[in-house]
């Protein structure tokens, strides 16, 4: 009778554990925007995990957040670069709209996008979307941080250090999320 109950009572610990975990994962990542995301994952061939990672980092996906630095929004866009990327895509440009998660999406998965592209890995693309990409150039072009001018082997600002590391860790939770 003692087995039994042991038995009952893993079983109903096992369940509670079950149910914490998640509202653990629902708490610190949360699934918002997601046809947005999907929308821009597809329109610019970059992997929603990433956009959803990258979006709760950034803002928490507050779509009205907006940094000491003026990035506004769910991908927090400075609206300078959020205007070079409107041209590049032919998208009309409105200040205003940063706010909505839609538009706002849409630019920063194409930001993501372009990045990707530019920048031989992940690490290095999210690197240049928090710290720009002309300051990660300039690391690349110095042998302390690069030893072949394509690859970080030092990330030399805190700050991006950890914003990387964040993005890759938020990245692994959604990755479940986002099949």
């Amino acid at each position: 009778m003692k087995a039994f109950y042991s038995c009952v009572i893993l079983s109903m610990l096992a369940i509670v554990l079950t149910f914490l975990l998640g509202c653990f994962n629902g708490y610190f990542y949360p699934v918002r925007f997601k046809e947005e995301i999907y929308a821009a994952a597809l329109e610019y061939d970059v992997s929603p995990a990433l956009i959803a990672s990258v979006a709760n980092v950034e803002s928490g996906y507050k779509v009205d957040s907006v940094s000491n630095s003026g990035a506004v929004g769910v991908m927090q866009l400075m609206p300078s670069t959020a205007e070079w990327l409107c041209q590049k895509i032919g998208l009309i440009y409105d200040e205003e709209k940063l706010v909505e998660a839609e538009y706002n999406i849409r630019l920063g998965g194409y930001y993501l996008s372009y990045l990707l592209k530019q920048f031989s890995n992940q690490n290095t693309a999210l690197c240049a979307y928090n710290a720009g990409p002309n300051k990660v150039r300039e690391w690349l072009g110095d042998r302390n941080y690069s030893v072949d001018g394509e690859n970080l082997t030092k990330i030399p600002f805190q700050e991006t250090e950890s914003y990387v590391i964040k993005v890759n860790k938020n990245l692994r939770q959604y990755s479940k999320k986002y099949k």
